[in-house]
């Protein structure tokens, strides 16, 4: 069943399904994506489990931040969001994006187990040719501004921005792009040390946005966390080998889908 709900004056769109009385799991899909995209997670789950699949702030038909917000701003509205839902310790899922929130609420939160798929906190490094393109772009953003104005050059800017960025960059609305920019760079490895959950990575070995490196790097930071990588994969694992993906959600969960 889809509903709204009012979290600090943000309407939030997500879908409920599986048992009300089972285990609650929250799950968190991409950026760019909305709770469609994970839906086929949260049928894995539905069938003894409280399933909570939510659309996060700007994406979706949840309202979209007013402000600037980091990776701290999304986390502090799904807190609130379980709280208003009546969730206790509930499960966390997150996939790429999601999986940021889910690192910083978990390491801080009573929460139940985590998955975390393809998920994004580590900070990307970066080649000499990004810095090479940032810093041009840079300069020539500084010129058009000089030379032809404010009006002027902020929509040339603005054309060469949209015209170079991601795809993902390109769909997002001007706060929701700036959003993207600042929550990228946000590395979350110091927190990761406090999560005490149990953890289950998934990662496609061929993922490029999120590399298996960066998994490798959660491993070790995590106490309690077991790395599964598909080959052949990329940044959606779930959907490059769903079979895969089911049987170890189902394993990793068993306890909690055999409590219905």
């Amino acid at each position: 069943m889809e509903k709204d709900i009012s979290i600090n004056g943000l309407r939030i769109h997500y879908e409920e399904t599986g048992n009300p009385a089972g285990a609650p799991v929250v799950i968190m899909h991409g950026w760019g994506c909305d709770h469609t995209t994970v839906r086929s997670v949260a049928a894995i789950l539905e069938n003894g489990m409280r399933v909570v699949n939510v659309d996060l702030p700007g994406h979706g038909k949840s309202q979209e931040p007013t402000d600037v917000w980091g990776i701290e701003d999304f986390t502090c509205l799904m807190e609130d969001f379980v709280i208003g839902l009546g969730l206790e310790s509930p499960a966390l899922v997150g996939h790429s994006f999601g999986g940021r929130i889910a690192i910083l609420m978990s390491s801080r939160n009573k929460v139940g187990k985590v998955a975390l798929v393809d998920a994004a906190g580590i900070k990307p490094k970066r080649r000499l040719d990004y810095y090479w393109k940032v810093y041009s772009f840079k300069a020539m953003k500084n010129l058009a501004l000089f030379f032809l104005g404010k009006d002027r050059g902020g929509k040339l800017v603005e054309r060469w921005r949209s015209k170079n960025g991601s795809a993902d960059y390109r769909n997002s609305s001007p706060v929701m792009r700036a959003v993207m920019s600042k929550c990228v760079n946000e590395d979350l490895r110091h927190v990761m040390p406090e999560i005490k959950s149990p953890t289950l990575l998934v990662w496609g070995e061929n993922d490029t946005a999120t590399p298996l490196s960066d998994a490798k790097i959660m491993e070790k930071l995590i106490s309690d966390a077991g790395l599964v990588s598909f080959p052949d994969c990329g940044h959606y694992s779930f959907l490059d080998n769903p079979y895969g993906f089911r049987a170890v959600m189902k394993e990793f969960f068993k306890q909690e889908l055999s409590s219905k």
